[in-house]
């Protein structure tokens, strides 16, 4: 049963883009930004609505500078002019590249002193989960030619809102949810013992796409016999046998939002110690449903789970963390784990993912997404199966 969610449209209104900019610029004020610079493809698309694949191509640079005031310019190749022309961005400045020798470095050096011409202090993401997409040489290039701009960390800029989605990305995240959500509940119709890994995967790929998601750009998982030892395979030729479990996880995209959740299945008969594992682990997901509220830190959400695992006689749940954020991209901030301690709110996309060790190696995770409202956790994926699912 497909239940797509009605407010999920395509693309966002100018309003909202101008909204997340003045949002961006009033936390730039308070940390003594001029200006910002974005170099990487959510940064990129959050700002401006600019969705492509190209960025695929490690060839060409794209550049966005977020001024104190006013609309972002993007400073980017001219084969990208017609594609940004078409958001809210009017600003676009454009160089023929590829050209190594000055992939345009002195265009976006030019752009940021004719917003800084007495010199100033440039925002730039430099934290945990963020990089700079241009060569490290081109950096130090753009560094020597702004005499006078000092560079500043302005991860907390980006981090801060991206963290807390509008209702409009909501509803996009929980239209994938939902489409996913149907592949997985349909899966046992056309998967069967006898399936090779690669067929199993191609299968639901393919169903995902027929139910509406746009892409599958991540989709891992494993089969083996009572269990598997690692989450994060591509496919492989190994034949799915009678008494093998297979776990598949999906990060697919709806209008460049994206869903990331997993689901388990056992083929003709499941062990004791399976069943055991995987209850364990529904009920970890349980406990993370119910406390997971506007106030708590990630720290206390992370330990509801591990509570419910530790009292049910697992040590061994550690797989660094347990859920994280969700949304553009398949994992982002912040993450449920010991010591992250960030303070949930209102508007956050969570995945809750607990995780186990059971049967001599062999792993069980669970994962749901979810997003907080003011009374507390409201589901977006539908909730796994209270027992483990046995194809027959």
């Amino acid at each position: 049963m497909l239940d797509l969610h009605p407010m999920a449209t395509r693309g966002f209104t100018t309003a909202e883009f101008a909204q997340r900019t003045e949002a961006a610029q009033k936390i730039m004020v308070r940390q003594g930004l001029d200006a910002m610079l974005l170099t990487t493809e959510p940064e990129v698309r959050y700002f401006t609505g600019f969705d492509t694949i190209f960025w695929l191509s490690p060839t060409r640079p794209w550049f966005v500078v977020i001024p104190a005031k006013g609309a972002p310019i993007a400073v980017i190749p001219e084969i990208g002019g017609p594609s940004m022309s078409l958001t809210w961005i009017t600003d676009i400045r454009t160089w023929l590249a590829p050209q190594p020798e000055d992939d345009g470095i002195s265009l976006l050096t030019e752009t940021l002193r004719e917003l800084m011409p007495g010199g100033g202090i440039l925002g730039l993401p430099m934290g945990h989960e963020t990089h700079v997409r241009m060569p490290a040489a081109d950096l130090a290039k753009l560094q020597a030619g702004l005499e006078g701009v000092a560079l500043a960390d302005a991860t907390e800029v980006v981090r801060s809102l991206r963290m807390v989605k509008s209702e409009a990305e909501i509803a996009k995240i929980a239209r994938m949810c939902s489409i996913a959500s149907a592949a997985f509940e349909d899966l046992p119709s056309y998967i069967k013992a006898g399936d090779s890994e690669r067929q199993a995967f191609a299968k639901f790929k393919v169903d995902l796409l027929q139910k509406g998601a746009d892409d599958v750009p991540y989709l891992v998982g494993s089969s083996g016999p009572g269990g598997f030892e690692n989450v994060i395979n591509r496919p492989s030729d190994r034949v799915i046998a009678e008494g093998d479990m297979l776990l598949l996880d999906t990060g697919a995209l709806f209008d460049g939002y994206s869903c990331d959740f997993d689901r388990n299945f056992a083929f003709g008969h499941a062990s004791d110690a399976a069943k055991s594992a995987y209850d364990l682990a529904w009920l970890a997901t349980e406990a993370g449903l119910q406390a997971a509220r506007p106030g708590l830190t990630t720290t206390e959400l992370w330990a509801a789970m591990a509570q419910v695992l530790e009292e049910g006689g697992c040590s061994g749940h550690q797989i660094g963390r347990m859920g994280h954020g969700l949304g553009m991209q398949v994992t982002e901030w912040p993450s449920l784990m010991p010591g992250d301690d960030t303070v949930i709110q209102a508007g956050m996309v969570l995945t809750l993912e607990p995780g186990l060790a059971f049967g001599g190696g062999k792993m069980m995770l669970h994962e749901e997404n979810i997003v907080i409202r003011e009374d507390g956790a409201e589901l977006l994926t539908r909730r796994a199966a209270r027992e483990l699912p046995i194809i027959t």
